[in-house]
């Protein structure tokens, strides 16, 4: 952590807004990250109800440099910055403010996050049917990342929520010219879809602590050389991804995408390249104690 005796009047600040927030990793991550490259920045979490005031006093502070938002402020906090990226707009929530002499722009990282997470796996999307189950936020981001960014033969997402599924369905149809088929999520249905799916990508809250016992596929559902891509990285391990790779399936864990968004939010802070390996020991060390 920062030296209290190095913070001055030229320390830019950081901070993560969400209720709850206690359990947010983000500072950890942030503040080893500023000490290794030594920048005068310090990175807090702030619980908060209030996000129009929350932001009205960032645009208000001048060391309040960025801003990371988590659940449940990443729709309403759109109403509250001054610019807004056309891809995160049609996405529909943000998760970073940066503030640049008082005007706040707003951007997503969580797509951007899981589409390198997929490239890095070495997992080709170019032609290719993926199965989205969940049509949430953290779906929408993927998805919409994922349709502008790979030519894909289809995007298939399943949910139990219709209005919700019905919304990301219509959005993607309107923003994209993707293939998109949906339905709601049932055991019939999920049998079905997993049948062609070359890769999924489960954006559900099941199997993240204290569930992880639960897992949304069966392990008879899964097919050879499917790749299995579980958001969820609390637990380290899902018990989805350890049915996935029992079966001898690739996995891409929830913990490369987190640790991505949050490396492109270092570099918006800061506006120098992030020490991903030390982010990266942190989450680790961080998960594997808990």
């Amino acid at each position: 952590m920062k030296d209290i005796r190095s913070i001055s009047t030229s320390t830019q600040f950081c901070a993560v807004i969400g209720n709850p927030i206690a359990h947010s990793l983000s500072p950890a991550i942030h503040n080893a990250a500023f000490v290794e490259l030594d920048l005068d920045f310090v990175y807090v979490a702030c619980r908060v109800e209030d996000v129009k005031n929350a932001l009205a006093g960032m645009r208000a502070l001048n060391n309040f440099r960025g801003m990371s938002i988590t659940i449940p402020h990443k729709i309403e906090a759109m109403k509250h910055v001054d610019e807004i990226a056309e891809i995160d707009r049609t996405i529909g929530s943000i998760n970073t403010v940066i503030n640049e002499q008082g005007k706040l722009l707003g951007l997503g990282t969580d797509g951007p996050g899981a589409l390198k997470a997929i490239i890095d796996a070495g997992v080709e999307i170019d032609d290719k049917n993926i199965l989205m189950l969940g049509s949430g936020g953290a779906a929408r981001a993927i998805s919409f990342t994922l349709t502008r960014n790979a030519k894909l033969e289809k995007l298939s997402i399943l949910d139990i929520n219709e209005i919700m599924l019905q919304q990301l369905t219509t959005d993607l149809k309107a923003g994209t010219d993707t293939f998109i088929k949906s339905e709601l999520l049932s055991e019939r249905s999920l049998a079905t879809a997993m049948e062609n799916a070359d890769v999924i990508i489960h954006c559900t809250p099941i199997g993240m602590q204290p569930n992880e016992d639960a897992s949304l596929i069966p392990a008879e559902f899964f097919q050879s050389k499917q790749v299995i891509f579980d958001i969820v990285y609390t637990p380290l391990e899902t018990k989805l991804l350890a049915d996935a790779r029992s079966r001898g399936l690739k996995v891409i864990s929830g913990v490369d995408m987190f640790i991505n968004q949050a490396v492109l939010q270092f570099e918006r802070f800061t506006g120098v390249d992030a020490p991903i390996e030390v982010m990266r020991r942190v989450v680790m060390e961080h998960l594997a104690s808990h």
